[in-house]
This record gives C-alpha cells, sequence and structure tokens, in this order.
C-alpha cells in the first residue's frame, strides 16, 4: 500500500492528483520550481522539495532531482501527472530503481510506445492503419501539406504544418528546438497532414492480470496550435462500427507491448471516416475529467490502486450521458494565441443551479454489483477494484474557485446542488437522487472536483474487503465540474503552460452540456489576464459544433468570426456601469458649485466614453438606451433598451471587469493625459509578453532590408515559441533582442523603417 506519494509535475494536475491522495489517506510531496515557489500545488501538498530554477530543463525535467527529492521526503511513490517526464522511460526506471512505486505504466511500454516513430512500427507490424512518413529531404509538392511532429512528447509541442517546400527546413528545425526544450528529446518526424480530420482518442486501462478497459471515445479535434482547447467524451457522430474498430484497436495496443494502468489511444478519422493510428500517450490525459464524468470514475485513484497491485473487474462500467471539457487560457486568441502572464484576482465559475450557499448533497439508493470473484483473479492474491467505489471527483456538484473565507490565498468552492453522492464516500454523484445511500449529509461534503482548499473532509469509506457497491444512480442534473491550479492572487507566469482552468459539464444529452458549459463560462468571473473564455463559448454555441460537424480546422477557418465584435455591442452599457460604480466608489460630494449638473462627468474605457450627471435623485447618462436604476460600489442595476439588467463591477489596477448573466468585460480605464515617454517610434518591434528570446533570423542585423512578415525574432513563453514579424519591407535601423536574454513585456525588440518612410 502506498502511504506517501511525491507528485512529479505542477499546477492542475499536480493539485488534481494531491486531492484524490488526500480523499484516499495518502500523504503527499509537492516539488517546486522557484518560479513556483508560492503556487497552489505547493500550499496543497502535506511537504514540499525545492526544485533550484525556473526553466523546465533545470527543474521538473531533472529526474535525479525529483527521485532525490522523494527519498529526502520519505515518498514511497510518484505519480508523473502529464507532460514533463510523464513518458520517460529512463525516469520511469530511475523511480523502481530507488525503491519506489511507479505510478504509471512499465518503463518498457513507455519505450515502445512513447516514440512517435516506434509506436507506428508497432502498430503497422500489427496492422494497424498509418499514415505513411515522408522523408522531409525527398519531399515533394505531391507530398504537401506536412505535418512536423515531435517523437515525445505531446501537448502539440514541437509540431508544425508545412505547406511550401521552401519553409520545411526551416521548421523543422523550429520544430526540433521546441521538442528538445519542451521534452529534452529532440528528435521529429514528417508524415502527411490530414485536412479537415478528426482527432478522436481512446482511453484505456489495464490491470498486470490481463484485462484491459476501454472506456469510450473522446473527440478532442478543436485545437490551436496543435493544443486541445474543447474535448468531449463520447466522440459525437461515429457509427457503431466505427466506435468498435476504434476500441478494439486500442486494447490490442495495449496487449502488445503488456501495458498497465491509464493511457490513452489517438486516432486520426479522414473526412471519409477512415482511421489512421497517430500515437499511443502512456500517461494520463489532460482531458480525463470527461471519461471520468461519463463513465463515474476517478482515473487517478484506479492509477494508484493498479500501482498497488490490485485487478480490475472483468468490465467496465457502463458510460451515461455527455461530458464537455474546455481549457481556460491565458492567452489572447485574436492576437495569434499571444500568452498574456499576470495575476489571477479572481476565478469563479458557478454551477449549474447554484445560488450561492454551500453544495447540500441528497442521499440515494444504492444497488448490489455482479461479483468478481469469478475470475480468479482475486484468489491469486490481487484485490478487485470496484469502479462505484472510486470517487469520481467533481461528479454531481463542483462549482466556483475564487477568493473566498477559506484564506487569503485560498479559492473558494461554491458548489452546484446537484444529486445524491457516491455510495460510501463524501462525494457527491453524478446523478438522480434516491433513498436509502449512504452518502454524505447535509454539509458533510468531502472535497470535489474543485474543492482545493475549502472546508469539509472525506466522509466514511467502504472498507477494501467490503462487499462491492454499484455504481448508483448516475442519471439526472446536469453538472459543472473545476480542475484548476491557481487560486486568488496567484500569478500566470512564462515558464509554464498558460491554462488556467478546466470547466467540465457533465448532462444527459449532447445538448444539454453544451448549454450548461456556455452557461457556466458566460457567468464565470475571471478577473486578471486576458483569457479565451469569449472563444470558449462562441465556439460551443457556433452552427458546426452544435451540429457535431468537427475537425482540426475548426479555428483556422472560425477564428476571425469567432473573437470579432458581435453585431449587438454590450459593451457599452458594461462601461457605463464601470463609471457610475467608479463615481460612487470615488464618492463626489452633492454640495456646493459640484451639484451642478450643467457640465457632465466624463469617463473613457477603451473605445467607449461615458458621459453621466449626477443629480440630487442619482445618475443621469447622456444616453438615450440606458438610465441607471440602482447604482452601488460594486453592483449597477440599468435599463437598457427597456430591459432591467444588472452588473457586477471590481477594478483592480488599470482595468475593471464587468460581469453580467449576458458576458463579461474587460475595460482598460483611458488615462485622461497620455504620458509621453510610452510613446514609441513608428516600425518598433515590441515584446508581446514576458519570455526568453531564443533566436534571430540568420544573417540579421542593423541595416539588413526585411520583408513584411518576415519573421525576424523568436520569443520562448510559456512552453511555446512566438514569431515576431516585420510589420512592413524596409531596413532594421535598430536591433536590441539578444538570443538568451530575458524580456518584459513592451520591450523594444528592433526597430524596421518602413520603404515609404525612407523614400521620403
Amino acid at each position: 500500500m502506498i502511504s506517501t506519494l511525491l507528485v512529479a509535475n505542477r499546477g492542475e494536475i499536480a493539485c488534481r492528483v494531491l486531492r484524490t491522495c488526500r480523499e484516499r489517506g495518502i500523504g503527499t510531496v509537492a516539488v517546486f520550481s522557484d518560479a513556483d515557489a508560492g503556487a497552489l500545488h505547493v500550499r496543497e501538498a502535506d511537504a514540499a522539495v525545492r526544485l533550484p530554477g525556473a526553466a523546465p530543463a533545470d527543474t521538473y525535467l531533472r529526474g535525479d532531482l525529483i527521485v532525490k527529492a522523494a527519498l529526502a521526503a520519505g515518498a514511497d511513490a510518484v505519480h508523473p501527472g502529464y507532460g514533463f517526464l510523464s513518458e520517460n522511460a529512463g525516469f520511469a526506471r530511475a523511480v523502481l530503481d530507488a525503491g519506489l512505486v511507479w505510478v504509471g505504466p512499465p518503463p518498457e511500454a513507455i519505450e515502445a510506445m512513447a516514440s512517435k516513430t516506434r509506436a507506428k512500427e508497432l502498430m503497422a507490424a500489427a496492422g494497424v492503419p498509418l499514415l505513411t512518413p515522408v522523408d522531409p529531404a525527398s519531399a515533394t509538392e505531391a507530398d504537401l501539406p506536412l505535418l512536423i511532429k515531435a517523437a515525445a512528447g505531446g501537448g502539440g509541442r514541437g509540431m508544425r504544418v508545412v505547406r511550401s517546400l521552401d519553409a520545411v527546413g526551416e521548421e523543422w528545425e523550429a520544430a526540433r528546438a521546441e521538442a528538445r526544450s519542451a521534452f529534452g528529446d529532440g528528435e521529429v518526424f514528417a508524415e502527411p497532414y490530414v485536412e479537415r480530420g478528426r482527432h478522436v482518442e481512446v482511453q484505456i486501462l489495464a490491470d498486470a492480470y490481463g484485462t484491459v478497459w476501454a472506456l469510450g471515445t473522446r473527440d478532442c479535434s478543436l485545437q490551436r496550435r496543435h493544443q486541445k482547447v474543447i474535448e468531449e467524451s463520447p466522440a459525437p457522430g461515429l457509427t457503431a462500427e466505427l466506435r468498435a474498430t476504434l476500441t478494439d484497436a486500442a486494447v490490442a495496443a495495449a496487449r502488445a507491448v503488456e501495458y498497465r494502468g491509464a493511457g490513452t489511444v489517438e486516432f486520426l478519422l479522414s473526412p471519409t471516416g477512415r482511421a489512421y493510428f497517430l500515437e499511443m500517450n502512456t500517461r494520463l490525459q489532460v482531458e480525463h475529467p470527461v471519461t471520468e464524468e461519463v463513465f463515474g470514475v476517478d482515473l487517478v485513484a484506479l492509477q494508484l490502486i493498479l500501482a498497488e497491485g490490485a485487478a480490475l473487474p472483468p468490465t467496465p462500467p457502463s458510460p451515461l450521458g455527455h461530458a464537455i471539457e474546455a481549457r481556460l487560457y491565458a492567452e489572447d486568441p485574436s492576437q495569434d494565441w499571444a500568452p498574456q502572464p499576470g495575476r489571477v484576482h479572481e476565478l469563479t465559475v458557478r454551477g449549474v443551479g447554484e445560488a450561492g450557499p454551500p453544495y447540500a448533497a441528497e442521499p440515494r439508493a444504492a444497488r448490489p454489483s455482479p461479483a468478481t470473484g469469478a475470475s480468479g483473479r482475486a484468489e491469486s492474491g490481487a484485490r478487485a477494484v470496484d469502479p462505484g467505489r472510486i470517487d469520481a471527483p467533481g461528479a454531481g456538484g463542483t462549482g466556483a474557485v475564487g477568493p473566498g473565507a477559506s484564506g487569503a490565498n485560498e479559492p473558494r468552492v461554491a458548489r452546484t446542488a446537484g444529486a445524491g453522492g457516491w455510495a460510501g464516500t463524501g462525494h457527491p454523484g453524478p446523478g438522480a437522487s434516491g433513498a436509502g445511500a449512504t452518502g454524505p449529509a447535509s454539509g458533510g461534503l468531502g472535497r470535489t472536483g474543485a474543492d482545493i482548499g475549502g472546508a469539509g473532509g472525506p466522509g466514511p469509506r467502504v472498507a477494501p474487503d467490503a462487499p462491492e457497491p454499484a455504481l448508483v444512480g448516475r442519471g439526472g442534473h446536469p453538472r459543472v465540474r473545476v480542475d484548476t491550479g491557481y487560486g486568488s492572487g496567484d500569478s500566470v507566469g512564462v515558464h509554464y503552460d498558460s491554462m488556467l482552468a478546466k470547466v467540465v459539464a457533465w448532462a444527459p444529452t449532447r445538448a444539454e452540456a453544451v448549454r450548461v458549459l456556455a452557461g457556466a463560462l458566460r457567468r464565470a468571473r475571471v478577473h486578471g489576464p486576458v483569457t479565451n473564455r469569449e472563444l470558449l463559448v462562441r465556439s460551443l454555441l457556433h452552427p458546426d459544433f452544435t451540429g457535431g460537424r468537427l475537425d482540426t480546422g475548426f479555428y483556422e477557418r472560425h477564428l476571425g468570426a469567432l473573437t470579432g465584435p458581435t453585431a449587438e455591442d454590450a459593451g457599452r452599457p458594461a462601461a457605463v456601469a464601470a463609471a457610475l460604480a467608479d463615481a460612487v466608489r470615488r464618492g463626489h460630494p452633492l454640495g456646493g458649485w459640484r451639484n451642478l449638473a450643467s457640465q457632465p462627468q466624463t469617463k473613457t474605457y477603451g473605445e467607449y466614453e461615458v458621459r453621466y450627471h449626477r443629480t440630487r435623485d442619482g445618475f443621469r447618462v447622456e444616453d438615450d438606451a440606458v438610465r441607471a436604476v440602482a447604482v452601488a460600489p460594486h453592483r449597477v442595476s440599468l435599463e437598457v433598451d427597456g430591459v432591467l439588467r444588472h452588473f457586477d463591477v471590481a477594478e483592480h489596477g488599470d482595468h475593471v471587469y464587468v460581469d453580467s448573466p449576458a458576458g463579461s468585460y474587460r475595460l482598460r480605464v483611458h488615462p485622461r493625459f497620455t504620458d509621453p515617454r510610452t510613446a514609441t517610434a513608428p516600425g518598433s518591434l515590441l515584446a508581446p509578453m514576458p519570455g526568453t528570446v531564443v533566436r534571430i533570423a540568420d544573417g540579421l542585423g542593423e541595416g539588413s532590408a526585411v520583408t513584411a512578415g518576415q519573421p525576424l525574432i523568436w520569443l520562448e513563453a510559456m512552453k511555446m515559441e512566438h514569431r515576431i514579424t516585420a510589420p512592413a519591407s524596409g531596413t532594421l535601423t535598430a536591433l536590441h533582442a539578444v538570443p538568451g536574454s530575458q524580456v518584459e513585456v513592451g520591450a523594444l525588440l528592433a526597430v524596421v523603417t518602413d520603404t515609404a518612410q525612407e523614400d521620403t
């Protein structure tokens, strides 16, 4: 039995693993870089060990330091999470050689599958359809477009689509550099890029006794920069025959390498519906919550139990309903997905039907499960796992993550009123209520998917040797779950991924899940860096998505429409609310000359100028469509075109955040006077985010001739490379960027003098 586990990761997945360990009574150890010294996963763990430095190569990719940390802290097991060293066979062996339990597949399976090139060779021998690799040195126009991919790792890093033979060499080297930085392995390969293909995957789970579960399909086609943005389970629109083909192939892949633990087999579906093997991820996926919600299991808990030598029941639980996950990123989709580091002031996602008070669980009935002893595995010394006894994290009742009463830097949980609880646990369950369950009493809720630091502890547990309770009624009310690695006051840095949270909705049908998730995101309070929240809402409501017409080119075709202005300009009422709330907070006196209403007060937020008068009766707005009804420092009610609407207002620094049921707005306060020192020369190239200058175009120097759109400088931030291109054709008249240097947002990197300016 595992007593203390070290999580060799950071952020959301570290918090996710820590939560399950805490629920199972397992002690926890975190590791942290200098950049993560105050991170939520460090605060949540029982103990933590510093990894000196900030860059991944110096910290979370140092397997030797992590093994030493585990031994020093008294851990007896290591969970790798996803990314970093999770698919590094050498690290897995080092953990095992140190006498620790490795919560993952055997190193041999990792070696066979973690390298995409070797995995494809193995699958070809097994008869699984593959895309034929292309030698970039001999590629022709007929081979285009090409996809260059990192052989190790995942998450879209080290991937490039090439549509021109002239760009093959440059993109090949760029992919190698990014893969080496992210995974410590610069091997890449090329294969045909399938236009308008779908990314569909199968979750597998395997024990050491020959049982392999295929826990349904997931569609992960909505991607940006080859990183998933929205995922769902089950994958919509697949025929029963195709589903069977995919799951059978996934099980065969797992058996071929004697796989153990959780893994994912990924496929590319062509527009004609033909499936091609892509790769096998020998780890837990970021999108695992949608499978947990549909099947009612905790995959992390199952990983732990399998690592302890348990056996799976012969058949997996049955799926029910539909789940969709949206990844909330600190990035600006309208600016080429530029990362947006900064402080998170509030991150609150409300659940279905939540009114604010703590969640109160209803009991529900349990039913007996089929006996598993007939398989013979339990008698051989392996104890059988019952999926119904594995807590479903967040199932049925997670809610808000934001600032609150649990502590100055801890997130608040506002749970949604779901129904029922897992039998014998302190968890809300996904489904209908019933009488006679052994679930939690009102107020006795244990930690759930978003309950990171809130009050309450785990409820009574089912003893390991007790008769197996079944998965109890999992239908019923829709629910929202939030998994995050950030609390209020935390900062999003430049060294790691920009994901703030995963917001997951479950409902009996896909259409309901879409509506629930879009509504939860629309009503969320996200105060801090610019995020992709509005893009997520619009994506979910786009006709192609609601109609199940999914493919990996979705954002290439629709990004402009998804990030452009809406037909109805709802930003002006938000700006009015911000201006009136500001006036109340500043407490302008009503006596003397200031009571004269002849001259309006003016406040500008971005493109919106608000003019209003303060009268003895309140406020009068110089806008016939807007009437102030009630104004308080943080709450404003306006009548807009005859409809009463309510706005919540919060100010942080030079930004005001206005939230309403119809949407949220991040407004920049426009200063009354412009600081002349902030002016920049025409053609100045400024750093769009803090980061590291990783390279400069070959031969580039002051006096070089450049063309519009030519890549000049490469920055690395949040694990991704970002190109700084020439804004116009002309001459490079200044170059301040130096490879290896750290730059802050707004730093002057170079200056390009436009050819037209040179001629004047």
